[in-house]
């Protein structure tokens, strides 16, 4: 993290922790070093700060943003969209974000909170539809003047903001921490689980790992249920164009920025694994991450317990990497979440705390208790010495 004073907000982009996920590993049985890379810590609350970052940027150098006319319009997910309205509040950019319907009150606020343009699109139209969050925008880019999409599902600047920032991030804080007795390391990255959406993160990632440190990292790919970005194909045909509430990860196309090249093996994950691993996640963890953390971690674990990971799963010092790609403030309305907070059995304290109040209550009841007429009450016995 940043030990100087920022310029701005952009300056708080990235250089995010890499933390220990010990009692998660431990609950699995696991002997490997299972590690979360914590991206809400960012300044925008994403993983997305990063290319909306990058790619700002590298337009602006290349002359296709005018400041106080171009008007930057982007199809997202949603936490793009938040990075790309900061980067831009911060710049003087006007925002328009098509957002589809499925994605949380949270998100569309920040954004609005950041100055941004909000437009709905439904969620179950194809990608290639006019009514898309990618038609809309298309739309509004040819009629509006100056308007400009940066286009995170083919702009190289995705991946490559992850191949210059977070896959060195992950690299530096490994190869930075020694190996002791009672944590001992590798001294490599020597497995990386991520989620896909655009799939700019894994390929970036696997891409500086694999050019740079190890080649030999297995990379593990994410994908939910309805999505149909794993590979082989045959992984997307059960539950092919399934509805999802996870969000932020799986399309129903392949992005242009997703190299499947740069990936070693896919897992298909659901709803309720994905958020049985976030409440897992926070509370033995404190880590406040959102679905697609979930999805990621859910997927890492199922990974380790395969015949594919079993091996690293029980080797002290082989390095896990998992990428935890937001928070949970963009979806605490999402009744996903409201069950796991509000909804949760009771814990092992609250028997305890019952009691406790209710034996203070009868206490109290008891001490005003009126006393009949003409019945004198017995006084207290003399105390002994």
């Amino acid at each position: 993290m940043p030990s100087h004073i920022l310029d701005n907000a952009l300056g708080g982009v990235g250089n995010t922790p890499l933390i220990r996920l010990d009692k998660i590993a431990s609950a699995n049985g696991f002997k490997c070093n299972l590690l979360g890379k914590v991206e809400f810590m960012s300044a925008g609350g994403s993983v997305k700060d990063r290319i909306a970052k990058a790619m700002v940027e590298a337009a602006e150098k290349e002359g296709k943003l005018i400041a106080g006319k171009s008007v930057v319009i982007e199809p997202t997910s949603g936490n793009t969209g938040i990075g790309l309205a900061m980067a831009c509040a911060i710049k003087g950019y006007s925002v328009i974000i098509t957002l589809p319907d499925k994605m949380s009150l949270e998100k569309e606020a920040i954004l609005r909170a950041l100055g941004a343009e909000v437009i709905r699109t439904p969620t179950a139209a194809a990608w290639d539809s006019d009514e898309s969050h990618i038609g809309v925008a298309k739309r509004l880019q040819r009629e509006i003047p100056y308007g400009i999409i940066l286009d995170q599902y083919r702009n190289v600047n995705n991946p490559l903001a992850h191949e210059l920032t977070t896959g060195v991030e992950i690299i530096d804080a490994v190869v930075s921490t020694p190996s002791t007795p009672l944590k001992p390391s590798s001294g490599k990255v020597d497995v990386v689980v991520a989620g896909a959406g655009t799939g700019g993160t894994v390929t970036g990632i696997s891409r500086a790992i694999k050019k740079t440190h190890n080649k030999g990292c297995t990379v593990v790919g994410v994908d939910p249920k309805g999505s149909i970005l794993a590979i082989p194909a045959d992984l997307n045909v059960e539950d092919d164009g399934a509805q999802y509430v996870v969000e932020g990860i799986g399309y129903d196309f392949v992005p242009d920025v997703l190299d499947h090249d740069d990936v070693d093996a896919w897992l298909k994950t659901d709803d309720e694994e994905s958020f049985a691993a976030v409440q897992a996640i926070m509370r033995s963890e404190g880590l406040l991450v959102g679905g697609s953390s979930g999805s990621a971690l859910a997927g890492a674990l199922r990974w380790l317990k395969s015949d594919a990971g079993k091996d690293i799963a029980n080797s002290p010092g082989k390095n896990v990497v998992v990428l935890l790609p937001d928070g949970i403030r963009n979806y605490m309305s999402k009744p996903w979440f409201l069950k796991i907070a509000m909804e949760s059995g009771p814990t092992p304290l609250s028997g305890t705390i019952a009691q406790i109040l209710e034996r203070k209550e009868s206490v109290k009841g008891a001490e005003q208790s009126p006393t009949l007429p003409g019945v004198q009450t017995a006084s207290p016995p003399p105390a002994s010495h």
